[in-house]
Parts: C-alpha cells; structure tokens; sequence
C-alpha cells in the first residue's frame, strides 16, 4: 500500500510537473503567436497606408504639371485666365484631398489661387518657395506641415517650379493636402485606444500624427529608432520602443515610400496588443491551478482552448487575406483611370519604360499612338461634362476594341487623349491599327453637333523607334508622336499623321 502510494506521488508529482511545464511553454507559444500576428497585421496596414498615401501625391504631382505648364504658356490674355480657373475648379472638385492651389511669380507674390476674395500676400519665407528659387529642378517638393494663410487650416504643400523659356526662375505653382482629409481616413481604421499612425518625411520630421494633436506637427523623430536605425538597413519593418512622443511603449511598423521622401508608420500599444494574450493566460492558469487534480477534465479544457487557439489563427489568417485582398485592390487604384477604366498616366509611363527596355535589348521596334478627340470643348460646352465623360468611355471601348494584342497597352494619357503602346510593331503595323481606330470610331457615328463632321472624329498621331536608331528615350518618342498628332490637327483633323525624323522611325 505505501508502495502504491509513493507511486501514486511519484505519478501526480510527474504528472502535475508535465502539465505546470506544458503550461508554461504553451503560454510563452501563444505570447510569440500573438506579436508574430501583430507584426504581421500592422505590416500589411501600413503597405496599404503607403499605397493610398502614394496615389494621393502621384495625383498632386499630375495637377501641378498640368498648371505649370498651364501658367508657362499663359498670355495676358483674360480667356485663357477665364479658362485657367474653369479647369482648376474642376481639378478641385475632383480631387478632395486637396485645399487649395496657387501660382506665385518669382518674387513670391500672389498671382493666381483657388481661394476667393484673398488679398495680396507673399510666401518668400516658405521652405518650398526658397527651395525652388534655389533649385533648379521640376521635381515635385513636399514641404513640411504648416497652417496655411489662405484658409487658416493645416496643409501638406506639394509644389513645383516654373520657369521663363530662358530657363530663369519664373515662380511657384503649388497644391495644398489637407491634414483634416487624411484624419478623416486615418479614423477609419482600428488601431485601439493607444494606437498611432504618422506620416512623416525621411528625415524624421513628423507631417501628421493620429491622433491629432497640433503641438505634435514639425516634431523631429530623427533620433527614434526607426529613422536612426531601421531605414538605414531596409525600407520597411517592425520595431518595439518607447515613443519620443509620450512614451508609451509600442509596436511599429513602417514603410518608406519608393516614390516620396515620406514614410508611412502604423503602431499599436504593446501593453493593449498583448491584453487578449494576458487574459487569456490568467484564464489558462486558474484552469490549471482548479483542475490539475482532474486530469480527464483538465484534457479536455486544454482540447478546448486548443480549439479556440485554432478558431482565433482561422480569423486572424482571414484577417490577413482581406488585408492583402485591400493591397491589390489598392494597387488595381493606382494603376487605372476611374473614368474610363483605361490604364492611367502612371501605369503608362512605367509601362512605356518597360517596353523601350526591352526594344533596345531584343531590337524589336516599338510604336507609339497618341490620340486627341477632335473639338472635345465644344462637346463638354453643348453636351455637358457628363455627357462628355460617357462619351469619353465609349470612345475607349472601342479603342480597346481595336488593340487586341495582349502586350499593346491602351492607357489614358491626360484630358481627351489616349495612348497605344505596341510593342514589336513597325511602321506599317502601327499605322494599321491607328486607322483602324480612326475609322472605328468615325463609323461608330456619336453624335457632335459642334463638330464641322457632325459626329465624333478623332486625330491621331503615330511614331515608331527601333533600336538601330540613334539614343532615344520614352519622352522622346512621346514628343514625336505628339507633334504628329497636332499635325494632324493643323491639317484638318480626323486622320492620321505619321511623323518623319531622319534617324528615329516615325510614322
């Protein structure tokens, strides 16, 4: 009997040693699982913030080349100021992120803005201003957060310089992002109580905070790990650290943009991250405390928990897949025209640099049609503008109709025009399928009374280039295929104009 009881002990010694030590490695698993899921979350959330973030300026950035090359070729002419503010006032109603625009001449005064009834004022002491004076350069600058004098509201400012056709400094043309619409996106998305997201430059100065807190804009976070450590090694990642804000501690993850000095970063509290974990340890153990001299019971509670472990990854794994679902439904955005559901400029421009690549690699030709409906003012001007967009969606089905490669892009390049991209297609080829278009859309028989035909035309002009030509580059190509579309133009429109050059291949 007393041996039978030693090994009675013996046995729930082993047994209740097994199931504390099973317990405790089970409870450290599940901590590792939780911060893994976390990370892994937070990481997706903030590609998609990245994402949005990116196609947010790539659309102030298309703005503002649109008004500078606007304002460069505007006359003292008060039609074409009439006309200047007709096409901004629709930009703006497109485009809710964005405040506000002006143009400013080299002295930084006040020439031009979207904000009624605003007197004279002068931005000489605005970074983006004296960056342009200095810098000889188009590329888009986003300033730092500042509250803007037209509005009074807190502005992201993207800007842009403009020039004499000397080349001289001629001014500013500049668009302002509203911080109240990114925080309008920003409360959206669950991050918990004690969650942020920032949006901050490379060199660590903070843009926007959510929360918001206006002492927050302008903060340098330099210092923080994240920009004194992480990014100099990769682009993106996790990181744990107490914030140089208000110290609490949290869980990072970031992402620098590949387009804009800008990183995106999404935190979620460590301690807030980590309740349902401690929850559901302190429930583990009083288990184990209540039932270890139960082992059926205390099986089957651990089968239990088990169950309810695998049900919780199921719906963090589901998590993940809506998260990744979002990122390429994202990244479609960022490639398509809303309104005609073309390919737009952004995926052109990457797509034509791919293709003049591989043109010079292989020495295949590559052809290029730029398309410009003929007389689309007097459309929008009798029809309206939203007849003018039907209309401009019909016209690109059957564009699209007509292109039926796989490898041929069609894309929307700006306004009325619409660009084919053909790879591995010569001069003949190209003009085949850009008089196929023209006579498509001239037998489609849309109605335009404005127009001297009576219905829709349109004007195409066509360039090739192959590899055996002298160096060129997209914008070349580009460049022709513009100056025989408005040789088309000037020559009456509804046709087709092929460009010669000596030493590139045109159409």
């Amino acid at each position: 009997m007393k041996r039978d009881l030693r090994l009675a002990s013996l046995l729930t010694y082993l047994v209740c040693s097994s199931v504390i030590l099973l317990t405790l490695w089970q409870v450290w698993t599940a901590r590792d699982n939780t911060l893994s899921d976390i990370q892994t979350d937070t990481v997706n959330l903030t590609n998609a913030l990245n994402t949005y973030t990116d196609g947010i300026f790539k659309q102030s950035e298309l703005v503002l080349i649109g008004l500078a090359e606007r304002v460069e070729h505007l006359e003292d002419d008060p039609r074409q100021m009439s006309r200047l503010r007709g096409v901004v006032a629709q930009q703006m109603a497109a485009l809710p992120q964005l405040n506000a625009m002006f143009w400013y001449d080299a002295q930084g005064d006040l020439k031009f803005s979207t904000v009624t009834a605003l007197g004279p004022m002068n931005v000489t002491d605005r970074e983006f201003f004296t960056y342009h004076r200095d810098h000889r350069s188009w590329t888009a600058f986003i300033g730092p957060a500042i509250r803007s004098r037209a509005t009074g509201d807190w502005v992201i400012p993207v800007s842009r310089r403009i020039d004499y056709p000397d080349g001289s400094f001629a001014g500013v043309v500049s668009v302002s992002i509203g911080l109240d619409y990114l925080l309008g996106f920003y409360k959206r998305i669950h991050v918990g109580d004690t969650g942020v997201i920032s949006l901050t430059s490379s060199q660590g100065r903070l843009l926007l905070r959510y929360p918001f807190h206006e002492a927050d804009i302008g903060r340098d976070l330099s210092s923080a790990p994240i920009f004194a450590q992480a990014l100099e090694e990769q682009d993106w990642g996790t990181a744990d650290f107490a914030s140089r804000v208000d110290g609490m501690r949290r869980l990072y993850a970031f992402r620098k943009s590949d387009q804009y000095p800008l990183v995106t970063t999404v935190a979620v509290g460590r301690d807030e991250a980590l309740q349902g974990w401690w929850s559901q340890t302190r429930q583990s153990m009083a288990v184990v405390l209540l039932l270890l001299g139960l082992v059926l019971v205390l099986g089957r509670r651990l089968i239990t928990h088990i169950n309810r472990r695998i049900g919780a990854e199921q719906a963090l794994l589901a998590s993940q897949g809506t998260l990744l679902e979002l990122n390429q439904a994202l990244e479609v955005l960022a490639s398509q025209d809303k309104l005609t559901g073309l390919a737009n400029r952004r995926s052109f421009d990457g797509f034509l640099d791919i293709e003049f690549k591989r043109a010079r690699r292989t020495g295949n030709p590559l052809s290029l049609v730029l398309i410009d409906v003929d007389v689309f003012k007097r459309y929008n001007d009798h029809y309206g503008h939203l007849a003018g967009d039907e209309c401009l969606k019909s016209i690109s089905r059957l564009i699209e109709e007509c292109v039926r490669r796989p490898g041929d892009r069609v894309a929307r390049y700006g306004g009325e025009e619409i660009a084919v991209v053909l790879p591995n297609t010569d001069e003949a080829g190209a003009r085949a399928v850009a008089e196929t278009i023209r006579q498509t859309i001239e037998r489609a028989g849309l109605p335009h009374l404005g127009s001297p035909f009576g219905i829709i035309t349109v004007s195409l002009g066509v360039a090739t280039w192959v590899a055996q030509d002298e160096p060129c580059d997209p914008s070349q190509l580009i460049e022709l295929a513009d100056q025989a579309l408005y040789s088309a133009k000037a020559q009456g429109r509804n046709r087709t104009h092929t460009f010669a050059h000596p030493s590139i291949h045109a159409l």
